[in-house]
């Protein structure tokens, strides 16, 4: 069989490019090796799809080539992907700094991506596996695509086949074996927007503080490296969540500490030495009125003061020790939880090795590459779902003009 466009990924990415692609007049077929298309939108947003975000830029976005994705995300932007869930009827909410979530449910943008699909007349292929991909000749005679379903020829081939986060949702590293195959480089996966943990022992006084929330400045790095943010921070058994340790995973290195003032808003120093000279009242009860009771006990004992120890009778030193603690704390993760948590992938294909206005393949024509497979990772906060858009619509846009 013979296709135009053929597009190895049914998620987001691969879905949308497929769809402009079709109703481009292009006769595109989409395989994927899962049951059901879309998993990562499905689950996505608590389920409601936290679809794009309103701010989403080029800042938004990290990379060892960062400049790759200005193209792509000034020429498909956050307010075409809206006007497009407008246009099928899909209610949506911002719930916080830019982010756009359904009303109802995820379902309803997977099923808006189908519906565009079915309009361009794209076909699907799942299950199906591609076994084997030969390599295009010199002359621009298209791609062989063996399958478990059999042989199919394609002038163009995308790969949309995402990163390695939550493998029980059918992950697969197939998209980077395949670049690799064909000579491009992989800048080094590792798991992204997801839990940093702690050693066992370092943690014990923090365990019990598991399911404590509280909002935070957390920074990482220095100079053009650097990542600080001002989310909510959640305690666990074995490190540290929330949005904002989410945000800071994908600028922490191994080895490097993190900053956090665990009170952001506040000169915690001279709060505690306005309460010393003008309150009889305990430390612990000072300290419990400033921060969550568990927090604030947690932390004397940590640094040996009594909790009713009345404030007046406070050395400065301790007081000055405390909030500068509290405001400056530095401690370094031994790791992440990993694959299974992690809500993206960070690394993949090496953009320097793709053109930015079409996704495609400098070493082999007629390849491209969309979406999370490659060296772009966006925020938390429906960022790299706007990536997943941009860089399909980059891509379908560009095989309209070239076929």
């Amino acid at each position: 069989m013979q296709f135009d466009l053929i597009v190895v990924g049914a998620g987001a990415a691969g879905l949308l490019c497929a769809g402009m692609a079709g109703q481009r007049g292009l006769r595109v077929l989409v395989i994927d090796h899962a049951d059901k298309v879309a998993e990562k939108i499905r689950i996505s947003g608590g389920g409601r799809c936290n679809f794009t975000n309103r701010d989403a830029g080029p800042t938004n976005f990290l990379s060892d080539n960062p400049n790759f994705c200005r193209s792509a995300l000034a020429r498909y932007t956050p307010q075409d992907f809206i006007a497009l869930v407008q246009k099928h009827g899909i209610s949506f909410h911002e719930k916080h700094k830019g982010q756009l979530f359904c009303d109802d449910s995820a379902e309803q943008i997977i099923r808006m991506l189908l519906d565009e699909c079915a309009q361009g007349g794209v076909q699907h292929w799942q299950p199906c596996t591609v076994t084997d991909i030969q390599q295009p000749e010199r002359d621009g005679g298209g791609f062989t695509v063996e399958t478990s379903r059999g042989p199919l020829q394609c002038s163009r081939l995308v790969v949309a086949t995402g990163g390695l986060s939550i493998p029980k949702i059918g992950a697969s590293d197939w998209g980077l074996r395949l670049a690799q195959r064909f000579g491009h480089k992989i800048v080094t996966p590792r798991a992204a927007l997801v839990p940093l943990t702690f050693d066992a022992q370092d943690w014990a006084p923090f365990a019990t503080l598991s399911g404590l929330s509280l909002p935070v400045i957390v920074s990482t790095g220095k100079g053009k490296t650097q990542g600080r943010f001002v989310e909510d921070l959640l305690f666990t058994h074995r490190g540290l969540s929330g949005p904002a340790i989410l945000q800071i995973s994908s600028y922490w290195q191994d080895g490097q500490p993190l900053q956090i003032n665990l009170s952001p808003d506040a000169d915690l120093a001279t709060m505690l030495q306005a309460a010393k000279s003008d309150s009889k009242r305990q430390l612990g009860n000072v300290l419990g009125g400033l921060f969550p009771q568990r927090l604030a006990q947690a932390w004397l004992e940590r640094l040996g003061l009594p909790s009713q120890r009345p404030m007046p009778e406070c050395k400065d030193k301790d007081l000055q020790q405390l909030a500068q603690q509290l405001q400056a704390w530095q401690l370094t993760p031994n790791g992440s939880e990993g694959w299974r948590k992690a809500e993206v992938m960070r690394g993949g294909v090496d953009t320097r090795e793709l053109n930015s206005q079409n996704m495609e393949s400098k070493r082999i024509p007629g390849l491209h590459f969309i979406g999370e497979v490659m060296d772009v990772t966006g925020w938390l906060g429906g960022y790299n779902f706007q990536w997943a858009w941009a860089s399909a619509a980059a891509c379908a846009r560009s095989i309209e003009a070239k076929l």
